[in-house]
């Protein structure tokens, strides 16, 4: 606690500057269940019902927005991502976070650390002993399991993100155990199939997709049966979602017969160009949209990042390591033709876009209001602009996302908050995500600018924060 109060830093209306804001929280947000349907939670974890040995384990291990604060922090490599002890990196962190003011890690940190331990005080090297010790007792209790977190996070349904070539053993063996309360689904994740500027890489790819397909992938209508025949098996183990990361939407001409050329043309060993890696690109993104939309899942587009940016760290670390930015690209014109093309085909799916630069919010929400259709089975406002996404999963990005999707659609239909982490102790950025929407609301109620009617607005919010999502992706919510 602080020295000058004894309110606790994240004390009940932690967030909420109004009376209003307070009375939508506690009464319509605070306890409705989470659906979290973008993640990269580990199924085999789950599947086990992994228990972790310290707090590193659980919540500094594969945390690159950590890792990333604490490089601007001055921490040496050796103490992040190095061979320094789980104790030392933990320490790394704790000399971090008093460094993080004003950074939604601080908040996340403080709220995780509340929830989950029942620690109240502020983290720092001075706290560091305690959290730890703390926190590690807590983790040797069954409770703090990864299914046990589940549920004490009320946790009803999940999607993780899964290449077409995984096995989903893991799904499998969760869908099959009864004593698991949580609908666990995989998400289409096709990125390495469009990747034909890597010949090498995407042969191999190839190979491993004909394999755990049993489809012939010589030639592109193999290679597109293969992925069709992926689609369906995620679909019988509960999938509703594609997910697409993206840089720019791909944006180019190309008929069968040039696609097949160009995966004819790396199949026996020449990379694409540039010019043929954006046509097969675009070539095979229409595939999937129509893919999803024969099915009636929801096609997710991640669009904007700008990916290893240090040549150093990616040598020496790989992937997803704290070195991806924001894009400066225009996606507005590649998104309007991308689904329009799919719209006169008639195979238009739900669609959500997920973009990172803020200065794209507006010009992507109104592209995206260009396409909603209507249909049996089909959820209302069946294209949306998604929840704040990485860099602006902060609490600006989300107003600045909330205001954009009020100013340019129907708020009331918005499908709310996911966590996009992989750690079991993030879904506290669910109660992050509604303390923000009912302290945005409850200003307007404040100002006269939304009706005093609790019960209607209230019923809103609710819906946010978990029906919505329920209603739109069909998926089996426990």
């Amino acid at each position: 606690m602080s020295s000058t109060t004894s309110q606790p830093f994240i004390h009940d209306d932690f967030m909420l500057q109004s009376q209003a804001a307070r009375e939508l929280y506690h009464n319509f947000a605070k306890d409705e269940p989470i659906l979290d349907f973008h993640n990269h939670l580990p199924p085999d974890e789950i599947a086990a019902d992994r228990s972790f040995e310290t707090l590193f384990d659980i919540w500094l291990a594969g945390d690159h927005y950590k890792w990333r604060a604490m490089r601007a922090n001055g921490i040496t490599e050796d103490r992040i991502t190095g061979n320094a002890s789980p104790r030392d990196k933990f320490d790394a962190w704790s000399e971090t976070v008093p460094h993080c003011l004003r950074n939604a890690l601080y908040h996340w940190t403080h709220l995780e650390l509340s929830r989950y331990f029942g620690f109240e005080g502020l983290f720092s090297p001075a706290t560091a002993d305690e959290v730890w010790e703390k926190g590690n007792a807590a983790l040797a209790k069954p409770e703090y399991s990864c299914r046990g977190l589940l549920k004490s996070s009320k946790v009803r349904a999940l999607c993780t993100t899964d290449d077409p070539t995984h096995t989903l053993e893991h799904h499998k063996a969760i869908a099959e155990d009864d004593s698991i309360d949580v609908g666990v689904y995989p998400t289409f994740r096709p990125d390495p199939a469009l990747w034909v500027d890597d010949a090498e890489h995407f042969n191999t790819y190839a190979d491993k997709l004909s394999e755990i397909s049993g489809v012939d992938c010589s030639t592109l209508a193999g290679y597109k049966d293969a992925l069709r025949a992926r689609h369906d098996f995620f679909h019988s183990l509960g999938g509703r979602l594609s997910d697409h990361g993206l840089h720019h939407i791909f944006d180019a001409e190309c008929s069968d017969e040039k696609a097949a050329a160009i995966f004819d043309k790396v199949r026996t060993g020449s990379s694409a160009d540039a010019a043929e890696t954006e046509a097969f690109g675009a070539y095979l993104m229409l595939f999937i949209g129509e893919l999803n939309a024969a099915r009636g899942w929801t096609m997710q587009l991640h669009i904007g990042a700008e990916r290893n940016n240090n040549p150093k760290l990616f040598e020496t670390l790989g992937r997803d390591v704290g070195c991806d930015s924001m894009a400066d690209v225009d996606h507005a014109g590649a998104l309007r033709r991308f689904l329009s093309t799919l719209n006169l085909r008639g195979h238009l799916p739900k669609v959500m876009v997920y973009n990172l630069n803020p200065k794209d919010n507006y010009a992507l929400a109104t592209m995206i209001g260009n396409f909603q259709f209507t249909g049996e089975g089909v959820p209302k406002s069946p294209l949306q602009l998604g929840t704040a996404w990485w860099f602006m999963d902060t609490k600006e990005g989300m107003e600045w996302q909330i205001n954009t999707f009020s100013n340019t659609s129907l708020l009331s239909h918005f499908n709310g908050m996911l966590t996009d982490s992989r750690s079991f102790l993030s879904f506290t950025r669910h109660e992050y995500f509604r303390r923000i929407l009912c302290n945005v609301i409850g200003e307007d109620i404040e100002k006269g600018e939304i009706p005093r009617e609790m019960e209607m607005v209230g019923e809103m919010v609710r819906r946010i924060c978990f029906q919505n999502a329920a209603d739109f992706f069909g998926l089996e919510v426990s």
